[in-house]
């Protein structure tokens, strides 16, 4: 049976006169409600500010030596008191250097974007060196004691942490 093309026109439609209602959108009348799921809870990340806070609190902690590391040349989780002032989703990691020596950044997580991340000497003395992948120096900046380094991520290359001082040298990392 051969196909037949419909000519039926349809009716205009209608012009609408009532005025447009927000209650039927749901993204935007529940716009700032809590969801009743788990996956959309709003985590927030923490601010630079609690992560100074966290550094600054596992340094003081560090200043005794018998809570200093014991293995030299490796970031570790620092011990419990001086993580106990990191509050939330924060990490607080620790490396003594020697004299001379060095450590890359620890890697990213993967799956993760990038961390927010804080470096607070506390003791010694310790420069932060960036390195592009061939090898040349981008830039070397040294953390001064007392003052936090809010640090980024290094898209090009490599990032290491270098004793530049005559003692060991402790650093407090804290991300995010």
């Amino acid at each position: 049976m051969p196909h037949q093309a419909s000519t039926s026109v349809l009716p205009a439609a209608p012009a609408r006169t009532e005025q447009v209602s927000l209650e039927g959108i749901g993204d935007v009348v529940d716009a700032g409600r809590r969801s009743g799921y788990a996956h959309l809870a709003q985590r927030p990340l923490p601010t630079v500010g609690r992560l100074v806070a966290a550094a600054r609190g596992a340094a003081q902690a560090l200043g005794r030596p018998a809570l200093r590391p014991s293995r030299r040349g490796r970031w570790q989780p620092a011990p419990r008191t001086a993580r106990r002032h990191a509050a939330g989703r924060i990490r607080v990691s620790v490396v003594a250097l020697e004299p001379n020596s060095f450590v890359p950044e620890p890697e990213g997580r993967p799956g993760h974007g990038p961390a927010l991340e804080v470096l607070l000497l506390a003791g010694g003395r310790a420069h932060l060196v960036a390195s592009g992948a061939d090898g040349s120096i981008l830039s070397a900046a040294e953390l001064a004691r007392g003052r936090a380094r809010v640090v980024g991520s290094a898209a090009r290359g490599r990032q290491h942490l270098v004793n530049t001082g005559g003692e060991v040298a402790v650093v407090v990392r804290v991300t995010a």
